[in-house]
């Protein structure tokens, strides 16, 4: 076996390969930092660096260095990059910040230090940063405030401290003169207590525009009058009291604040409150605020009656993810205007109770599936401009006038996403409206006879997908004011356009696309002669007919894609509008005959014009099928039909077997790699039990849930972990191959979303299946983790192959999907493992 470092034959052929073929991953290893934006925006990521890699312009305006090595910053660091106004230094291992280390970053806007363990910040440590509005600080072991170096950040606007063990709120009094700040994140700390004097820093001054986060701490109590005379824009309090009786008590203590929006209630996935509780909220009525949000409360079966009795004087309430079943009762004289019930549990929408806001002017109840019912009626409501019940179940047999009586405001009605409405064609309750969306439901009336006779003021009407057949030609009469029409995805009588447009006069946008068009009347435009946007794409139009769009002279988008023309003639081509600027005729069946050269001649020229011109490909004859028209050589049309012919089947020959070699390079390549030399089962050992295949953004998942169990259970099993096994100072391919593959009798590959958009997992997957061809036997134990995006998953097609064929691992995190999975990995792990005498001892 040939000694670690040193490097095999075969591995000396791969990095020659890379040094004198070009190739992603040899761009990668001769440069480590990617250029995402021409001199400006670099991504230096897992990096054993000590400074600014070379290779950063001193142009550079944002640098990512995350995942690096750094371990500490010493003054005048980043010297070398005057211009940065955004670095990301997130997981470099930083455990010190000297004095001035970013003096020379004047133009640094946002500084990211995430998970980072600071055990040491020099009270000059942020001296030079002038500019400073965005610090991000989560998960960076701190305890307190006063041992921040941050007072003579005067630009700063945003501070995030989320994810720390911050313990108290008392703020150092040089908050006080950070008059800039407008976001202040205490996330998940251990804050218990709020008390007098905490935030006096606050007081005085205008201070409306400032948001404080205090969600996922454990306040147990918070001391009356501890916020009196604190004005915020927002408090967020969200999965912070551990029962009932806490918050109520702890709401008490909010008397005198001052806040444009207040937000309580708890995280779905943190939830610590069963539910709403009689008198819950009774500390907000000495709260002022003008926008109050509860989110994920369940049971509210039995206590919903002082729900409203402390905030019916805000102007704006969301009430989100609750079990609220029905609405509270609803004192008198409200003084709310906007309401909204999302994702709760009603199963009847509660019109009677609704009505008592005689304030309401927008009403939003969505994304209740349990929502079917709409039998009362909703009155008196005479300032009610929006109602949206979108996204829910709702069956209605009579819509709209008898549902919305007295609601002569009433102007956005969003009845979208149900499953049934019945239109009656009476609409005179709510004559005035001006937007109407019934887009995904289905419809009765609509087509066969005019239901929308006495909207003269609509302006939008969205009736798509809610599988209306046109058949009237009076089915859009009386919306002479209407300016947007969508109704994509329904269809027309025999498959016919006419003269369904005539009154129409003022529409400016159309929809009719994916309607099964197969026709147009010559006269169904003729009256639109304001319009500016037509989709008609999608259908199974054969022509593009001068007659029909030359009254379309205000036309400036037209979208005739994914239907069934070949070719548009120069008679055709005459007719578009001289306004129009985008023209999207793409998948379309397209003849390249010759007899065409003036058409294909058009298609070059226009490409300002056209949009995705990259789909539009030949259709016929075809030896030319699939060709695009952007790059079809027009030469070919002077040349025999023999040579023509030729030549296109020598081209599809080597883009066969250019694809091929690019498909199958890695997988051939290194397969050949292993087996010239640098594997040999019988003179080389066997140090790890496996080599672990990872995203480095799922490193602390494989740490904490991989690692920590194999190599600390019993018994021990021994991992190669790049970041902790690989040696320093030798090239990456060796490293792989001979630390990774070589030594070890296993490979397992952790696959998450993270994985599957990373080059360097997929370069070593390819590797490791070359490793198995060469070792004869299955040694890759695939762990899918959970949340995989399964769509790109479908598209690594030699992963989701690879996936079908062989039996893998799925982590689950419940406790006996683990157990399982414990059993099956180590009960493969545990297969030829040779035990030293010191494991047999312990075991």
């Amino acid at each position: 076996m040939p000694r670690r470092g040193a490097l095999c034959v075969g591995t000396l052929l791969v990095l020659l390969q890379l040094a004198f073929v070009p190739s992603p991953l040899a761009g990668c290893l001769l440069n480590p930092c990617v250029e995402i934006t021409p001199n400006t925006t670099f991504r230096c990521t897992g990096l054993n660096i000590s400074g600014v890699p070379e290779g950063v312009p001193n142009t550079t305006q944002n640098l990512d260095l995350s995942f690096s090595n750094l371990k500490s910053l010493g003054s005048n660091y980043f010297a070398s990059v005057p211009e940065l106004q955004l670095l990301d230094l997130s997981r470099c291992h930083l455990h010190s910040i000297e004095d001035n280390s970013f003096m020379d970053l004047p133009r640094l806007s946002t500084l990211i230090l995430t998970a980072n363990s600071l055990q040491h910040l020099g009270k000059a440590a942020f001296h030079g940063l002038t500019s400073l509005k965005k610090l991000v600080l989560v998960e960076t072991n701190r305890t307190s405030l006063s041992e921040l170096p941050i007072g003579h950040l005067h630009t700063l606007q945003e501070l995030n401290l989320g994810h720390n063990s911050i313990t108290s709120l008392k703020l150092p009094e040089y908050f006080a003169n950070m008059t800039s700040l407008r976001h202040l994140s205490f996330f998940s700390n251990k804050i218990t207590s709020i008390s007098r004097g905490d935030l006096d820093a606050l007081r005085g001054g205008n201070r409306l525009n400032l948001t404080l986060v205090l969600s996922l701490n454990n306040i147990k109590s918070i001391e009356p009058g501890a916020l009196a005379g604190i004005r915020l824009a927002e408090l967020a309090l969200r999965s912070t009291f551990e029962n009932f009786s806490v918050m109520q008590e702890s709401l008490q203590g909010l008397a005198g604040l001052q806040v444009s929006r207040l937000v309580l209630g708890e995280f779905s996935d943190a939830e610590r409150l069963e539910g709403f509780e009689r008198g819950l909220l009774s500390g907000l009525c000495q709260v002022q605020m003008e926008e109050f949000v509860l989110f994920c409360l369940k049971d509210f079966e039995h206590d919903t009656d002082t729900l409203f009795d402390c905030i019916s004087n805000v102007s704006t309430i969301r009430l989100v993810d609750l079990g609220l079943e029905k609405i509270s009762e609803v004192p008198p004289l409200s003084k709310v205007k906007h309401l909204e019930c999302k994702k709760c549990d009603f199963e009847e929408v509660p019109a009677w109770k609704l009505s008592l806001f005689k304030e309401l002017r927008v009403l939003r109840i969505t994304k209740n599936r349990s929502l079917k019912d709409f039998k009362q009626k909703f009155e008196g409501l005479s300032k009610l401009e929006v109602m949206d019940f979108s996204e829910n179940s709702l069956n209605i047999r009579t819509c709209c006038s008898p549902k919305f009586q007295n609601c002569p405001n009433l102007k956005h009605l969003n009845l979208s996403f149900n499953s049934y409405i019945r239109l009656t064609g009476d609409f005179t309750s709510v004559k005035n409206l001006l937007y109407l969306d019934l887009q995904h439901t289905t419809l009765f009336g609509p087509g066969s006879y005019p239901v929308f006779l006495s909207l003269q003021k609509l302006i939008y009407l969205d009736i798509s997908h809610t599988k209306t057949e046109v058949k009237s030609q009076c089915t859009f009469c009386g919306l002479n004011s209407l300016q947007v029409l969508k109704m994509a995805g329904n269809s027309f009588g025999d498959n016919k356009l006419e003269n369904n447009f005539k009154n129409l006069t003022h529409l400016h946008t159309l929809d009719i696309s994916s309607c099964k068009l197969e026709q147009v009347d010559p006269s169904t435009f003729d009256a639109l002669s304001e319009l500016k946007e037509l989709n008609i794409s999608n259908n199974k139009l054969l022509t593009f007919d001068p007659g029909v769009y030359q009254p379309l002279q205000a036309l400036r988008v037209l979208d005739f894609s994914r239907n069934q023309l070949t070719v548009l003639l120069e008679s055709a081509r005459e007719v578009l509008p001289h306004s129009l600027v985008l023209l999207d005729i793409s998948q379309n069946l397209f003849d390249c005959s010759c007899v065409y050269l003036d058409f294909l001649k058009w298609v070059k020229e226009e490409q300002e014009l056209l949009q995705n011109e990259e789909l539009m490909l030949c259709h016929m004859p075809s030896y030319v099928a699939n060709v695009s028209l952007l790059s079809f050589d027009l030469s070919s049309c002077h040349v025999s039909m023999g040579t023509v012919v030729l030549s296109m089947f020598l081209l599809s020959s080597a883009l066969l077997l250019l694809f091929l070699i690019y498909r199958y390079y890695f997988q051939l390549y290194y397969s050949l790699v292993l087996l010239s030399g640098c594997k040999h089962s019988a003179e080389r050992g066997e140090t790890y039990d496996a080599f672990v295949i990872h995203s480095s953004k799922d490193q602390e998942w494989v740490i904490k849930e991989l690692v920590e169990p194999l190599e600390g259970g019993t018994p021990p099993f021994h991992l190669c972990l790049y970041f902790r096994d690989f040696l320093p100072g030798v090239p990456v391919v060796t490293n792989i191959i001979e630390e990774g593959f070589l030594s070890s009798r296993n490979v397992i590959a952790v696959i998450s979303t993270d994985f599957l958009e990373s080059k360097w997992c997929s370069f070593e997957f390819d590797i490791a299946q070359s490793w198995q061809l060469v070792e004869g036997k299955a040694g890759i134990i695939m762990v899918v983790l959970e949340g995989v995006n399964k769509a790109l998953l479908r598209q690594r097609l030699g992963l989701s192959r690879y996936l079908r064929r062989n039996t893998y691992l799925e982590w689950k995190d419940k406790e006996i999907s683990k157990h399982i999975f414990w059993r099956q990995l180590t009960g493969v792990l545990l297969e030829g493992k040779n035990w030293h005498q010191e494991e047999v001892k312990l075991m």
